[in-house]
């Protein structure tokens, strides 16, 4: 059965619009929905169409008025090697938590092994998109 990401916080559950999400195929994607305005850039409204190709599997929204903001655009992924589940953070600027560890942040990127039921905070502690990694 593949991994499964599951929400544990109720901003992760929004995003997901559902309490998990199965991680059909790799590498899968986790990033900020950058779409801030009802009209948009060009390239904001061809992606809405589904004219331009999409760069994360799962969009997590933060409000663009925020004074802080946690996720990047393009924040981690989940990729597997050698039978083993990986998180790789994509040069984020807040980075990402993993079972307590600081993976990445200030653009530096990073990499570390995923395990059953490990937490992932997306960005820096305070942040509201908490998920579980769920291998079954």
């Amino acid at each position: 059965m593949p991994p499964r990401l599951i929400a544990t916080s109720e901003d992760a559950r929004r995003a997901l619009e559902s309490e998990s999400v199965t991680i059909a195929r790799l590498p899968f994607r986790v990033g900020r929905d950058s779409r801030a305005s009802d009209l948009g850039t060009a390239s904001e409204i061809d992606r809405r169409k589904g004219t331009v190709g999409q760069i994360n599997d799962v969009y997590l929204c933060e409000d663009p008025l925020s004074k802080s903001h946690h996720v990047s655009r393009e924040h981690f992924l989940i990729d597997a090697e050698h039978g083993l589940f990986y998180l790789v953070d994509r040069r984020s600027v807040c980075g990402t938590i993993v079972a307590g560890k600081t993976v990445g942040g200030d653009r530096i990127g990073g990499r570390i092994e995923l395990h059953h039921q490990d937490l992932i905070v997306v960005g820096a502690a305070a942040s509201p998109y908490v998920f579980q990694f769920v291998v079954n």
